[in-house]
């Protein structure tokens, strides 16, 4: 049986991470927080701006761990979640409840999941452009 060893998201990764999603919602004029877990739902890096809504912390970092969870961008989910939806009765006992709104992304490295990223503060859409940039940006 062969193992094959895939680098874990580093601290250098979740800074850049971090880095260029401020960036890129500092360039469309939005203020957010960017959160960034490992894969065993680790805190890596965080950021919040002082300008930013205090609950964006919060949001951002709900955001990674449903990211996280379900292996699948928070944008991709949000139907999912509605009433007929596949996950409308999903259990929220996990170690913390998850948030169906775009702005949680998957972070993958030879086609494992390493990690996640989540942004709040703007709007939905916008989030989600962030923290998708952010996750090219590592590629």
């Amino acid at each position: 049986m062969s193992t094959i060893a895939v680098a874990p998201l580093s601290i250098e990764d979740a800074e850049l991470l971090v880095a260029t999603a401020r960036r890129a919602a500092e360039d469309a004029g939005v203020t957010v927080s960017v959160t960034v877990l490992d894969a065993g739902g680790h805190l890596l890096a965080f950021r919040r701006d002082d300008r930013a809504v205090l609950i964006s912390g919060e949001t951002s970092t709900r955001k990674a761990y449903t990211a996280l969870q379900l292996n699948t961008p928070t944008a991709d989910l949000v139907e999912a979640v509605q009433p007929g939806g596949l996950f409308h009765t999903l259990p929220t006992a996990l170690d913390r409840p998850l948030l169906f709104i775009a702005g949680g992304v998957p972070i993958h490295r030879d086609g494992r999941l390493i990690g996640a990223i989540g942004v709040g503060g703007g709007a939905p859409e916008q989030d989600h452009g962030f923290a998708t940039a952010a996750v090219q940006a590592l590629a």
